[in-house]
């Protein structure tokens, strides 16, 4: 188990709003990094991240007392957890049936199945390495990086997705999926060579 920080938990415990307010915005970059990296981009221009952000704020605000009645995982890792239980409600409110697959791993706080995960790693790759006029082989491409991605195992995707691409540490990894340090970075060195074979095979996302 990840440390707690006693001083957070007792400026939580205070039960002021300015305390909770001071904490929050300890981790609203990283809460928001999350948030554009999870959400499903057919929502992109319909739901904003700063509108999530605020629905975290709200839930956590009203969930604090819960909270540090039991702290047994550290702030941020709390956060995340109403983040991630935050986007699956949207995906459901938004997308119904066609999401219906988000919420077979909430427990976790991880992604919503391996599909997700994948689909999320395929996006951003896709949007980064492509220019906004290959709209059309930026799709076809995410296609194809999705289904290479699928075929990783599942932890080391998410591993790879938490540590490359929301920019967690090690320790907070471990935390979030239940396994151990060392497996944590063993899993995310594996996860790398294995991003770096399935990018070879699109030369043409180099530019």
């Amino acid at each position: 188990m990840a440390d707690v920080d006693q001083e957070e938990i007792e400026l939580l415990r205070s039960g002021g709003s300015d305390q909770f307010a001071e904490v929050f915005s300890r981790y609203e970059d990283r809460l928001q990094r999350m948030i554009r990296f999870r959400l499903d981009r057919r929502l992109y221009g319909r739901v904003d991240s700063a509108d999530v952000l605020q629905e975290v704020w709200l839930d956590a605000s009203k969930r604090v007392t819960e909270y540090v009645a039991n702290p047994v995982v550290p702030v941020f890792i709390w956060l995340r957890q109403i983040a991630w239980q935050t986007i699956i409600d949207l995906h459901r409110r938004h997308l119904g049936a066609q999401k219906r697959s988000v919420a077979n791993e909430v427990a976790l706080g991880v992604s919503g199945g391996q599909e997700d995960t994948s689909l999320s790693i395929a996006a951003r790759l896709a949007g980064d390495l492509t220019s906004p006029s290959q709209a059309a082989m930026r799709d076809e491409r995410m296609l194809q990086l999705r289904q290479a991605l699928a075929e990783m195992d599942e932890i080391d995707r998410e591993v790879l997705a938490l540590r490359h691409f929301e920019e967690l540490g090690n320790n907070e990894v471990a935390e979030i999926l239940g396994i151990q340090k060392t497996a944590a970075s063993n899993r995310y060195i594996r996860a790398l060579k294995r991003l770096k074979e399935v990018l070879e095979q699109f030369p043409d996302l180099s530019g």
